[in-house]
């Protein structure tokens, strides 16, 4: 039986703001429309009972994150139920945490998870011109000072050293590194998560001119240089990582080196799916054949499965380009959804690729440099 990382758990399915570049809403994917706007009760109920039982099976805990859409729109109470009969149901080492947009964050629910030990963190792009290019309201308005009020309410609660974890910003290669990196310094989070624009070699992620340019790549090795020059650094969870792999480390983000993660995704109806960010390849990529639900069917049955596992065996690269690679070790093979091609499938070398081989290029160098000085 493939052993679980990550449960994410989509408790809701819709959101309340509208990124321009948000594979769930705005890449062709339409699956949000068809299922019920927030997870049940009873649906909760019989998701945290399937996770008794797989944890209890698998022998070792997971982690367990609640997502959407944006699932602060449950409310207090509907989250607090959530919440409530995970905690009752999973061993206190599974952990909790919720990946939120901050706009919907209130004294109730900042209270809520300070008393049940459930962590937030936060998608914010940089300074408001940045963050406002993408992260919009339907109207097409800025979310700037909103998010950064809910960020104000949960810096200022007393327990927000456990409650914030950090940051998760999309890429704009078209910004400034050293703009972002003085913003978020300035903020003071845990931690930030740069992560590359959803997109693939048939939609070409927005700031790409074609899969052999190096944009992103470019933009990724001005930061390196800006974080490595500052004597007291703020934390970037992909520039670590990348910088463990090439000192021969192991890493601890999807996406880059070859650990493989078991992640199970339980929508808002129970149905259980593969990672949503494939929603970006077609319509339904994330769909398994198998309608398999926490409602008719055991978690371990369905990770025994023949589909699961080559679900599974997809975050590894198949391409004879990426499996040639002197560098795949430490890239991996990038994210899958980076892989897919229309007519070709996932059977491909990442729209990234050049990005990542030019990021871990500049990477080496700064290492073979520091090692010569020391």
């Amino acid at each position: 039986m493939i052993e679980v990382d990550t449960v994410l758990l989509k408790v809701a399915s819709r959101c309340n703001i509208d990124c321009r570049y948000c594979y769930v809403f705005n890449m062709g994917d339409t699956g949000w429309s068809r299922g019920p706007k927030q997870m049940s009760r009873q649906t909760c109920q019989a998701t945290a009972a399937a996770l008794t039982r797989l944890v209890h099976e698998q022998g070792r805990p997971f982690a367990v994150v609640l997502h959407g859409g944006e699932p602060l729109l449950l409310g207090a109470a509907n989250l607090s139920h959530v919440i409530l009969t995970l905690r009752e149901a999973l061993p206190a080492e599974c952990a909790i945490s919720i990946q939120t947009n901050g706009i919907l964050i209130n004294e109730a629910i900042l209270d809520l998870c300070a008393s049940t030990f459930v962590t937030l963190s936060l998608s914010l792009d940089g300074p408001r011109h940045v963050h406002d290019r993408n992260r919009v309201g339907f109207a097409g308005e800025g979310t700037f000072d909103r998010v950064i009020e809910g960020l104000g309410r949960l810096r200022s609660h007393p327990d927000a050293e456990f409650l914030f974890t950090g940051v998760l910003a999309v890429i704009d290669p078209e910004s400034d590194p050293r703009e972002l990196y003085t913003f978020f310094k300035d903020l003071r989070p845990p931690s930030v998560d740069f992560i590359y624009r959803d997109g693939n070699h048939s939609r070409l992620p927005e700031g790409k001119v074609s899969s052999s340019t190096t944009e992103y790549g470019q933009w990724m090795a001005a930061l390196l240089d800006i974080y490595l020059a500052d004597e007291s650094p703020m934390r970037i969870r992909i520039l670590d990582d990348m910088i463990k792999l090439v000192l021969g480390g192991v890493g601890s983000k999807d996406g880059v080196g070859l650990t493989n993660y078991g992640v199970l995704i339980v929508d808002t109806d129970g149905s259980v799916t593969k990672n949503d960010t494939l929603k970006s390849s077609f319509d339904g990529a994330d769909r398994f054949l198998e309608p398999w639900s926490v409602h008719t069917h055991r978690l371990s049955d369905i990770l025994r499965s023949a589909e699961f596992a080559a679900y599974h065996a997809m975050q590894r690269p198949s391409s004879p380009t990426c499996l040639a690679c002197p560098e795949l070790g430490v890239c991996g093979g990038g994210m899958t959804l980076h892989r897919w091609r229309d007519g070709g499938g996932y059977d491909n070398p990442s729209v990234y690729c050049e990005d990542q081989k030019l990021l871990i290029g500049c990477i080496r160098e700064k290492v073979a440099s520091l090692s010569a000085v020391t």
